[in-house]
């Protein structure tokens, strides 16, 4: 696929030249993986940046097939936005591609990012099998080939602190990329920042109402580890960190009778995934799904959670609104 990408990027730069031609010469031409990164670089750059988007509004980018226009975007591109942390698996492929000479860089740099409960999940799966018989190894890492997304989890925006520091890096890499408008960047970024200051303090109050005992919550993967160290809220999940491997029905069976045991006040869809399975353990546990979460991905422009802000406000506002029942 990486091959027909290389060959089909001339063609696609011909394609979009209708598009770069309208942009204004002096825009950094930038691209985002994904729309969550999108729009911070949206607020820090403002009209001295163009940005392309490989990973849309509500799409998925663990189980994401790039297309030729993506390595043609990259090779035209002076600075590339990734989160890193192994998030984008089909990243480094593209960049490769692509033969992009712009400067890539990981905005997740300068976080501690949290271990990743799949991956303690394996760790003591491992010794166990290594404790026991040969085949029992053989079977566990015959069962993890092709599945491993890391030693950390890579949601690292869930956390509005986090995400100060995705934005700091964005405009450090434009200042890098561009230095006549640093100034811009800067004060941009501070702006912004302080809006995230705001939402924090909202999140907080909107948290602290929620009952001791009624939070926790289930959601179709892992996505929301760093939201649940850093806010106080209890989140279960049938899939792991990445939604590419489909949970088995021995995890879902364990999983609801987590739920029974755990008293889960609510249960949630998320907007990048299947929701026979919520569905399925909403049946089974008699808990009514409260909402849509929007976990990877933004929404589209007319959706609620078209911004980073919107997005983690009406989350926090449907889990409350589904454990309060209000």
């Amino acid at each position: 696929m990486f091959n027909t990408l290389r060959f089909a990027t001339c063609a696609s730069l011909l394609t979009l030249g209708g598009f770069a031609s309208s942009a204004s010469a002096a825009q950094l031409k930038v691209v985002a993986s994904f729309s969550i990164i999108a729009d911070f670089a949206k607020n820090v750059g403002g009209d001295r940046v163009d940005i392309s988007t490989l990973v849309g509004p509500d799409g998925d980018a663990h189980v994401y097939e790039p297309r030729p226009a993506d390595a043609a975007a990259l090779e035209g591109a002076d600075v590339v936005l990734i989160n890193g942390l192994q998030f984008e698996g089909f990243m480094s492929r593209l960049i490769e591609a692509s033969g992009t000479k712009a400067s890539v860089v990981e905005v997740t740099k300068g976080i501690e990012p949290l271990k990743s409960a799949e991956e303690e999940h394996d760790h003591e799966k491992e010794e166990k099998a290594e404790a026991g018989h040969d085949h029992e190894k053989e079977a566990h890492d015959h069962a993890h080939e092709g599945h491993h997304h890391g030693e950390f989890d890579p949601h690292a925006w869930q956390s509005i602190h986090n995400a100060e520091i995705y934005v700091k890096n964005i405009a450090d890499a434009f200042c890098e990329a561009d230095k006549a408008g640093c100034a811009t960047y800067t004060a941009n970024a501070e702006a912004y920042v302080a809006k995230l200051g705001e939402l924090e303090t909202e999140v907080k109050a909107a948290i602290d109402a929620v009952p001791a005992d009624k939070r926790t919550v289930i959601t179709s993967h892992d996505a929301f580890g760093y939201f649940e160290h850093e806010y106080g809220l209890t989140f279960i999940a049938p899939e792991g960190i990445s939604t590419e491997a489909e949970a088995s029905a021995a995890d879902v069976a364990k999983l609801i009778d987590q739920v029974k045991h755990d008293k889960a006040s609510a249960i949630f869809l998320e907007n990048i995934t299947n929701p026979r399975l919520i569905e399925q353990i909403s049946t089974e546990t008699g808990i009514k799904i409260g909402g849509t979460l929007y976990s990877d991905a933004l929404s589209k422009s007319d959706g609620p959670a078209s911004t980073y802000i919107d997005m983690f406000r009406y989350n926090v506002n449907t889990m409350k609104a589904a454990i309060l029942g209000s």
